[in-house]
């Protein structure tokens, strides 16, 4: 029975944890190699949670830390216990020496990983016999779970400037051996590609506009230049629009039959031709589409990281989605939205793929003369602004003059670029077909 019952014990090494403390108080210089591993709550005893939480409070304050030290900080923290001065001296006393400091508390770190697994293990079991949701909304929460595992395994970021030079002349040299005149991936815009250097790996690109102004569209015109170039998965998450409208979109622009006929679908014989043709070419990409209402940035994490060869990530839109507080009335909405876009840039930088995200912007452009969007003009988070390496404006001045000179003309206001210059490019918009293409070309019948 005993036995059995030992065996139920959560993994532990109750001899590294005070291997690693008695390291530190044997030999306090130790303290910063085990601190970038070590977080307090790794430690599975109490006590031991409590010794290393303090020694961790010291260090922050670059406090002085050596047996007395911390006996004292113990006791102004509430941490001090009848027993505390003679537990402390025994850790010191059965350690064997301060030098494999790093190796017990690598263990210290892996069995708090195995609880930590187990743990999440237990909550699937639960959710599963209590069938809380669908078998897709468990699957969903069970990826959460074991990912936000991943995310806390790689604590050790900084990388010595050398190892760091070796990539860097990496990528040189396959920018020098490409024939594609930009770092990143091509827009299928020249003039747009050149300003913003393309779509680079890992950054987050903001697309913003007042409604009916043809973010999405835009933002499709991207993707599928991207999946159709590159033969990448290009990945859609419409949170406003559904798969079949997505999908007519795509059909429209890359058949070049008027959208209203689309809707109408009274079609002659040549148009049912066209749409034939550029169903099979859009079928031979590998462009897929999320519409779920509901989606929090986790979920996309957790399906995107099943994806192979991710090439594009397109959300439509950012003040459509859900936070990880899954919308609670209580919940500041600048705030919900400033999580969720910092969220983005890590998931992008995670991915090391480029994520376009739509956003809309407040009407406070409607009650000035020059209706061109401007950076408070983004609605709900000034964190958008810090977040983004990337932010783009389309606006068309002939949806508010009826005789401007600039008939389906668009311009993208470059207003954030960490790649290169700020400026505007102009592009042209044909409505018919709701697609974008440079000032110059024209479709060849």
């Amino acid at each position: 029975m005993d036995e059995e019952l030992l065996s139920r014990q959560p993994p532990q090494s109750l001899e590294a944890e005070q291997a690693v403390l008695g390291s530190i108080l044997i030999d306090s210089r130790c303290v910063a190699d085990i601190i970038g591993i070590l977080k307090p709550d790794d430690f599975f005893l109490e006590q031991n949670r409590e010794i290393y939480e303090t020694i961790y409070t010291m260090f922050n304050f670059s406090e002085t830390i050596d047996p007395v030290t911390v006996l004292d900080k113990m006791r102004a923290l509430g941490n001090y216990h009848d027993n505390s001065r003679d537990y402390i001296m025994q850790l010191m006393e059965i350690t064997p020496t301060a030098a494999n400091a790093v190796r017990y508390a690598n263990i210290v770190r892996e069995k708090s990983m195995l609880r930590g697994l187990g743990n999440a293990a237990s909550e699937i079991a639960q959710l599963v016999g209590e069938q809380v949701g669908t078998p897709s909304e468990i699957l969903e929460a069970a990826e959460r779970k074991i990912y936000a595992l991943r995310k806390g395994e790689n604590r050790d970021s900084l990388e010595h400037i050398g190892t760091i030079m070796f990539k860097v002349f990496d990528r040189l040299n396959e920018l020098a051996m490409s024939d594609s005149a930009i770092p990143g991936l091509s827009t299928g815009l020249r003039d747009l590609d050149t300003k913003i250097n393309g779509l680079n790996k890992s950054d987050l690109l903001l697309i913003a506009a007042r409604p009916a102004m043809g973010k999405t569209s835009f933002a499709l015109n991207i993707g599928l230049n991207v999946a159709k170039k590159y033969a990448s998965t290009v990945a859609i998450f419409s949170l406003e629009m559904s798969r079949e409208q997505l999908a007519m979109r795509l059909l429209s622009g890359e058949s070049f039959v008027d959208s209203q006929k689309l809707m109408t679908g009274k079609l002659e014989n040549e148009e049912w031709t066209k749409l034939t043709m550029a169903a099979t070419a859009l079928s031979q990409t590998d462009i897929r589409v999320d519409d779920n209402p509901a989606i929090t940035v986790a979920e996309m994490n957790a399906k995107l990281r099943r994806v192979e060869n991710l090439g594009l990530v397109i959300i439509d839109y950012l003040q459509l989605m859900t936070g990880s507080g899954y919308g609670k009335a209580s919940e500041n909405r600048v705030q919900v939205v400033g999580e969720i876009s910092r969220s983005l840039k890590i998931m992008a930088k995670e991915l090391n793929v480029p994520v376009i995200c739509l956003s809309q912007l407040s009407r406070a452009v409607e009650s000035r003369q020059d209706k061109r969007p401007i950076m408070s003009d983004l609605r709900e988070s000034g964190a958008i602004e810090q977040d983004a390496d990337a932010i783009l404006f389309l606006y068309r001045d002939d949806y508010y003059n009826e005789n401007s000179e600039e008939k389906n003309v668009a311009e993208c206001i470059v207003a954030k670029n960490r790649h290169g210059e700020t400026g505007t490019v102009k592009l042209q918009w044909l409505p018919q077909y709701t697609t974008f293409a440079d000032r110059e070309w024209k479709h060849a019948e």
